[in-house]
């Protein structure tokens, strides 16, 4: 199927992630945000061919949910720092993914979006105005919380989200990068 838009985006998706592999984890195998990744190793050569077969894919003119989250990690890796990330773009394309594979996930990763654009207080203020049931209901939620709170200098609020985020994971290096913040606080 080499000319279906969607699975293309999956080609693309893929090819984006793994182009940033050598740079998402430390030799401890502990995670590395994406705004703290070293991105000269990013794989430039994939990259291009990633997003050369994402153009191919959108002139099909039908966005599906791997084509838009293509594009959203296109949207990161063309961004030389990660403060020239072009967070209203992904809002955007956050909203569109919404619309048609609407998830608990999406709904966090959109509030994270929103939040790089227009400030930690923002994101903090949708989280808790959000109903328990349109959000991801594992380590994540809490992640994000005590990431907001870390950023608006709330650190003994944003202490009890990290252990709690800690007891919630079962994934070594997310654990390991959790810790690792919740240390910073201290």
């Amino acid at each position: 199927m080499p000319d279906e838009p969607e699975v293309i985006g999956l080609q693309v998706l893929l090819i984006l992630h793994a182009a940033r592999a050598t740079a998402r984890m430390n030799p401890d195998g502990v995670l590395i945000p994406m705004e703290e990744q070293d991105r000269l190793l990013w794989d430039r050569d994939m990259i291009g061919n990633g997003l050369r077969l994402l153009v191919q894919a959108r002139h099909r003119d039908r966005p599906g949910p791997y084509q838009l989250q293509a594009m959203i990690a296109g949207c990161h890796v063309i961004a030389a720092r990660a403060e020239e990330t072009d967070w209203a773009r992904i809002v955007i394309l956050y909203d569109a993914l919404l619309a048609v594979a609407p998830s608990p996930t999406v709904r966090l990763n959109r509030i994270v979006a929103i939040s790089m654009r227009d400030g930690p207080g923002v994101g903090l203020a949708m989280l808790a105005e959000a109903t328990p049931d349109t959000l991801p209901d594992d380590h994540l939620l809490p992640a994000t919380r005590a990431d907001l709170l870390r950023r608006l200098g709330r650190s003994s609020e944003a202490e009890t989200q990290y252990r709690k985020a800690i007891r919630l994971t079962s994934n070594g290096g997310e654990r390991s990068y959790l810790r690792r913040r919740l240390s910073e606080l201290t």
